[in-house]
């Protein structure tokens, strides 16, 4: 023992490091979800988170490589989302594109641009160079560093902002009703692509700090392929939820912890193939929405143009 007590050994503490990898791992899935939930609330389907963490990752590895300040970085790749989500807004607000089609679109431009950026920025395929993290000391006994402990407790804390917002301020009335009836609201002499088109990119915002999670939170560098289908992940995170902040943040705990529990059991039953480990978040989403199918009902106007 050197303090950290029975978190240390035994049963307990396998269990306790299992709830700790899975709050990592859940951490970036909740930020996309709550990107999810704002944008689907407003009335646009949000295809294209897998592609707006990318861009929020490529940023964040890039500007904290240049700057040499992981916050900085951070706040790069939250500027990054933000930033695509405002042209994906743009596209199914002002021009009418299909909002599935825009979404596709995203994803494949900004996975394809990160790409083509490592060669460019860093003269090498696959992975950019190690970069600077947001806090790189450990913490004592959390088996994690500074900045994934301060971005872990953010996710949670916006969880519960996001659901204030919605549900207790006349803005989040407001986008809400926009989701439902945005003739209704247009009807009271407001805007309602106006709160599509901040919900969006609010969306952005919170995907790209998801990116960044991973970037410079989590690891020290990016690489392709590095969001891992969590965009799509955190799309079946908002419908089990029920397309609440609280309920998306919740169905994302659960998808985390099954990605941590292929690097658990991996430590415990080393003969189990590596690619059915990496499976299990992915088969779990896939049932979630399976058993949720017609149980549940999406904003009247989510994915209706308008």
């Amino acid at each position: 023992m050197n303090g950290c007590g029975f978190v240390e050994s035994g049963f307990v503490g396998l269990v306790v490091s299992l709830v700790l990898l899975t709050l990592v791992k859940s951490a970036p899935i909740v930020y996309a979800a709550l990107g999810g939930v704002i944008s689907e609330r407003s009335g646009v389907i949000n295809i294209g988170l897998e592609g707006l963490m990318a861009a929020g990752a490529f940023a964040a590895a890039v500007t904290s490589y240049v700057l040499h300040a992981g916050w900085i970085g951070l706040l790069a790749g939250i500027m990054a989302g933000a930033a695509v989500g405002y042209v994906f807004a743009l596209a199914v607000t002002r021009f009418k594109v299909d909002q599935v089609v825009a979404g596709m679109g995203i994803n494949l431009i900004c996975s394809g641009g990160a790409a083509y950026g490592l060669v460019l920025l860093f003269n090498q395929p696959g992975a950019s160079k190690t970069v600077p993290q947001l806090a790189s000391a450990n913490v004592r006994c959390l088996n994690m560093n500074l900045g994934e402990l301060v971005l872990v407790v953010l996710a949670f804390l916006l969880a519960i902002a996001l659901h204030i917002v919605l549900y207790r301020t006349p803005w989040g009335l407001r986008v809400r009703a926009t989701g439902e009836n945005p003739l209704a609201v247009k009807s009271a002499g407001l805007n309602p692509l106006r709160f599509r088109l901040l919900a969006v990119i609010a969306s952005g915002a919170l995907a790209g700090l998801g990116g960044a999670f991973l970037a410079i939170g989590e690891l020290n560098l990016y690489s392709d392929g590095m969001t891992a289908g969590r965009g799509f992940i955190a799309l079946a995170a908002v419908i089990f939820g029920r397309w609440t902040p609280l309920g998306a943040t919740g169905a994302a705990v659960v998808f985390g912890l099954f990605e941590a529990l292929q690097y658990w059991i991996a430590g415990q039953i080393a003969w189990l193939p590596a690619d059915a480990l990496a499976a299990l978040p992915y088969i779990a989403a896939l049932v979630a929405l399976a058993g949720v199918t017609g149980r549940v009902r999406a904003p009247a106007a989510d994915g209706v143009p308008f």
